[in-house]
Parts: C-alpha cells; sequence; structure tokens
C-alpha cells in the first residue's frame, strides 16, 4: 500500500480523484477542494503527512501530491536555499516574473530588504534549528504596496533525501494585514470621535455663554466703539464653532441637515469663490455631466467638501496648475473588490490638481486625523478627515488616486436620488412675534452662566421662566407650578438628560411644545427628533437664534429645528 493512502485523513469538502506517478504509472489517490473548500482541513491532515513523508522513500513525489491543492506556498529547498519542488500556490504568490522552477534561488521571490534576514533563517535551520517566522515582502514589482508573507522555515530528516534540506512555507497575509490595520483604524477612530464629542460638548457651551453674553449686551446699547468690540468677540467665538463643527465633522457626529440638491448647481454655485481662492496661478477647469444628476446632502457641508479638497490641491500646485471639478455618473450592479461600492446608481464627483502627488506610504494615512505633511505651513491635520466623515456620514464613499510628478484625484461617490422630490427653495417666512402669555417657559441647563443667560434672554422679551438646574429639579417644580407653555431644555446633563425629560413631560402634556438644545449628544444623532415633535437647535447660538426658534415652538410652526 502507498504512504499516501495510508495516512490519508478524511476531509469533510475535499474529494479525492486518482493520479499516476510520473515514473511508475502507479494511480496514488490526490485531494482537491470541493465547492465547500476545507482550508483548515489541509492544514490540520496534509502537515503531518508532509513531516511522515520525509521519512518515506520517494519523498518529493510524495511532496508534489500533497502541496498541490495547499492554499499556502510550500517548497522543498536544498542547502543553497534553491528550490527542488514548489506547489502552484507557490508559483502563484511568486509571480510571472520569477518563473519558479527546480534550481531556482528561492530568495528572488522575496523583496532585496528581506533577503539578508531569510539567509540567516536559511543557515539556522541548515543546523538544525526552527528559525522564527519572517515576515517579508514579495520580489514581484506588480504585488500591492501593502503586501505582507509570513515565511516559515522547517529543517527536514535525512530520510527526504540526500538533497532536501529545508521545508519553505509561504502564507500570504496580506488580506489579514489589511483587516488587522482596519480594525486598528477603527478603535482610533472611535477614540478621537469620543475625545472630539466631548471637547465639543464643553467648547459649545462655553461658546454660547460668550455669543449670548457678547450679543445681548451689544442688544441693550453700547458707545459705538465697544459695540465694535463685542462684534469682534463674536466673530471670534463663530470662528471656534466652525472649528468644533470640523472636529465633529471627520468623528461623523455632526448633526446634518441633508436636502436634495443638483450637483452640478452646486459646484458651479462655488466656483467663483473657489477662482478667488486658487489665485492666478492656478486654473479652475470644470467638466460637468449632463444636468439632473440630484444628490441628498447637507449644502454647506458639501461646500466645505470641495473647498478642503480645493484648498490642498491649490497648496500642493506652489507653481501654479489646473485644478480640474467633473461630475459624472455611475451604476454598480455587484462589488467589484475588497471595500468596492455597494451596488446601486450613484453620482460622482471629482476633484483633481496636476500637483506633485502624494508619495505611496503617505497614501494609507491620508484621511488620518491629525496626520499632516505640512505641519510647518500651520497643517492641522483635519481637512481631509473632515471631508471623509462627511461623505460616509452622507452615505457616499471617497478614493484617491495619485502618482509622484503627475499629480492626485479625489473621487466621491453619492447615492443618486430621483428628481421628482426636489424641493422648491425659496426665502423661508419670517417667523411671527412669539406669543406672550400667563404660562411660563421651562428652561433647564445645568451650566450656570447659560441658565442665567437664558433667563435674562427671555424674561427681557416678555416671557415667564422658571430655571432649573437638572431635570429632577424641573419634574418637582412643575408638581407644585402651573403647566409650562415650552420646555426648552439642554440634551446631555447629569442624572436624566433632556430627552427623557421632554418624554416624562409629554406624558402629562401631550401637547407641550419642546426646544432641545446641546453642544453634542450622541443620542440625538440617533434619534429621529421630528418624529417625536421635538425642536432641535444646536450650540452654540447667539440671542436672535435662540428668540427665532422659541418663537417658532409657541407659534406650532414645524419641528425642523435649525
Amino acid at each position: 500500500m502507498s504512504p499516501i493512502r495510508r495516512w490519508r485523513v478524511p476531509c469533510s469538502g475535499w474529494r479525492s480523484r486518482p493520479r499516476s506517478h510520473r515514473s511508475t504509472g502507479r494511480r496514488w489517490p490526490r485531494s482537491s477542494p470541493t465547492s465547500g473548500g476545507c482550508r483548515g482541513g489541509w492544514r490540520v491532515a496534509n502537515r503531518g503527512l508532509l513531516r511522515r513523508a520525509a521519512r518515506a522513500p520517494g519523498f518529493l513525489d510524495s511532496f508534489r501530491l500533497l502541496s498541490d491543492p495547499a492554499p499556502e506556498g510550500l517548497a522543498v529547498l536544498d542547502a543553497e536555499g534553491r528550490v527542488l519542488a514548489a506547489n502552484p500556490a507557490l508559483a502563484t504568490l511568486a509571480g510571472p516574473l520569477a518563473a519558479l522552477r527546480p534550481g531556482t534561488l528561492v530568495a528572488f521571490i522575496l523583496a532585496p530588504a528581506a533577503r539578508e534576514a531569510f539567509a540567516a533563517a536559511l543557515a539556522a535551520g541548515l543546523v538544525g534549528e526552527i528559525p522564527a517566522p519572517l515576515r517579508a515582502l514579495p520580489g514581484d514589482p506588480a504585488a500591492p504596496a501593502d503586501a505582507e508573507w509570513l515565511v516559515r522555515l522547517t529543517p527536514l530528516p535525512k530520510t527526504a533525501g540526500p538533497a532536501a534540506r529545508l521545508l519553505l512555507r509561504v502564507e500570504d497575509r496580506t488580506q489579514a494585514r489589511r483587516a488587522e490595520s482596519r480594525m486598528a483604524e477603527a478603535g482610533r477612530f472611535e477614540t478621537v470621535g469620543r475625545l472630539a464629542g466631548g471637547v465639543a460638548h464643553d467648547f459649545n457651551n462655553l461658546l454660547t455663554a460668550i455669543m449670548s453674553g457678547a450679543g445681548a449686551v451689544r442688544a441693550a446699547g453700547m458707545p459705538e466703539a465697544a459695540a465694535a468690540e463685542l462684534v469682534l468677540i463674536e466673530d471670534a467665538a463663530k470662528r471656534g464653532a466652525a472649528l468644533v463643527r470640523q472636529l465633529l465633522a471627520f468623528a461623523r457626529q455632526q448633526q446634518l441637515q441633508p436636502r436634495l440638491l443638483a450637483l452640478n448647481e452646486a459646484v458651479l454655485t462655488i466656483a467663483p469663490l473657489l477662482r478667488r481662492l486658487l489665485g492666478q496661478a492656478v486654473r479652475l477647469e470644470l467638466a460637468l455631466d449632463a444636468p439632473g444628476r440630484w444628490v441628498k446632502a447637507d449644502p454647506t457641508q458639501l461646500d466645505q467638501v470641495i473647498l478642503n479638497l480645493a484648498v490642498n490641491a491649490r497648496d500642493a500646485m506652489p507653481k501654479g496648475g489646473t485644478l480640474r471639478i467633473a461630475t459624472g455618473h455611475r451604476m454598480v450592479l455587484r462589488p467589484e473588490g475588497e471595500g468596492a461600492l455597494p451596488p446601486g446608481r450613484w453620482v460622482v464627483l471629482e476633484v483633481g490638481d496636476t500637483g506633485d502627488g502624494i508619495a505611496p506610504e503617505v497614501l494609507p494615512r491620508l484621511f488620518e486625523p491629525f496626520f499632516t505633511t505640512r505641519l510647518d505651513q500651520g497643517g492641522t491635520g483635519l481637512g481631509l478627515a473632515t471631508v471623509q466623515g462627511i461623505v460616509a456620514q452622507s452615505g457616499g464613499h471617497i478614493s484617491v488616486e495619485s502618482r509622484l510628478g503627475q499629480g492626485t484625484t479625489f473621487r466621491i461617490h453619492l447615492p443618486r436620488q430621483a428628481a421628482a422630490a426636489a424641493p422648491k427653495i425659496g426665502k423661508p417666512d419670517p417667523p411671527a412675534a412669539a406669543p406672550v402669555s400667563g404660562a411660563p417657559i421651562l428652561l433647564v441647563e445645568d451650566e450656570a452662566p447659560l441658565r442665567l443667560l437664558g433667563t435674562r434672554l427671555l424674561e427681557r422679551d416678555g416671557h415667564t421662566v422658571l430655571a432649573a438646574d437638572s431635570a429632577e429639579t424641573a419634574l418637582a417644580m412643575v408638581e407644585a407650578g402651573p403647566e409650562p407653555g415650552l420646555l426648552v431644555s439642554d440634551v446631555a446633563m447629569p442624572g436624566a438628560d433632556g430627552v427623557e425629560l421632554a418624554c416624562r413631560l409629554r406624558q402629562r402634556w401631550p401637547a407641550m411644545p419642546v426646544l432641545l438644545l446641546s453642544g453634542y449628544a450622541e443620542t440625538m444623532l440617533h434619534r429621529d427628533l421630528a418624529a417625536d415633535g421635538f425642536r432641535y437647535l444646536g450650540k452654540p447660538f447667539g440671542p436672535a437664534e435662540l428668540l427665532r426658534e422659541v418663537t417658532a415652538a409657541l407659534n406650532g410652526q414645524g419641528e425642523e429645528g435649525a
């Protein structure tokens, strides 16, 4: 009985078929995968068979039979590291340029940087040691830039034959490494996102106090010189608010206000601003697709995406060049690979430049928060992270192609929308004056400065205010007092939050209007406030914004929020 038949281990998902020995003509079974496959079964059974076959006559023939269906690259090497026999998987990994055949020095299938370490491992294996696994890059220039192999050498017993000295195993870890990188990136992203959310909440509370206080003082009447200084304070607070929005955008935690937009019109609208921004050295070229390509996005955030990409392109062309913005469409019937677009109809926005291009080692980190190659030029590392966050939060995908000396192109895919639902955009009617009645406004805010400023502002507008520092205090106040005409509450508070408070009050007074305020509230990002009948005003805001929302809530206008 042949050694192969004697040592075969059955494995579900594999079948045997006869194969003739090259020299003797004897028919031996050969394992091959069925449609279900059994990669793990080969590794458990056939690796052991290889070790046992090494002690039997005709080892190289046994090796070929056992290794042909193996998913990892396998080869038998002589003392100089030349191939005596190799399986098809190793030939595939090595690539067409390697021409892997008996007598080939196996070191040449590795990248030059890994050959010295491989030589050391080869020397250790020849004296009977088992070298540590070697992580190496493939030598094939057509291999992916992030490819990685795990190379192992195992000494063979003398019974394997006079020339066979080592068993080489090469495992392609490229996909596993990509998965590990994605998990690590997701962990970093979640950490930075939590940090951004916490900073945004606290910072927006401070900015709201600054903007509301400055606005209230200016509205009370001040000398012209003092009023001008207050305007500077308000402008600085607004710039701080813009930075917070940028933090939340790349963390995908920003409260977006999407609407149907014609992509061509959005590009044409921002084009004059882009020309001024780019300067005379950079030419703006537009290549717009046929009209009627609609997307659903926040118009302000879409402008920010285009502006951020345009600024990056301008900085990449210090001696001038061309910035090309193109629109198009694409139909995807099935995913074409890892990370590919899902099936569907997509609208495409391309922003490309003729600049210096991006180095290959930089591309994987391009969208990483706080990563920048222009630190000495004031780069924050938030621009592209913000772009990616906005695109992802809008249901889209972004990719980049770049070659050194040939420029860079960012390609954004957004889900295509039907044009029939496009709203007619016009100037909204100014809200009517807020009705002033005996019903008080219940103001709930745990930050004392904001609670004091809000109380004064509403009282100056003619309202009666019940102010509380927590949901529990507010519930106790309404138990003994009159029915509130409106609830104005912060969301993130110690104890019960603003949403929970609103729901409990609605159980008693179902028609009571609610206005929720928040600098950052994670729960709100996953809740349909309009469906609950709640209005929403994001911090920071000034006196005018708060009074406008209070007026709209008291007049019973739609719960759309600001």
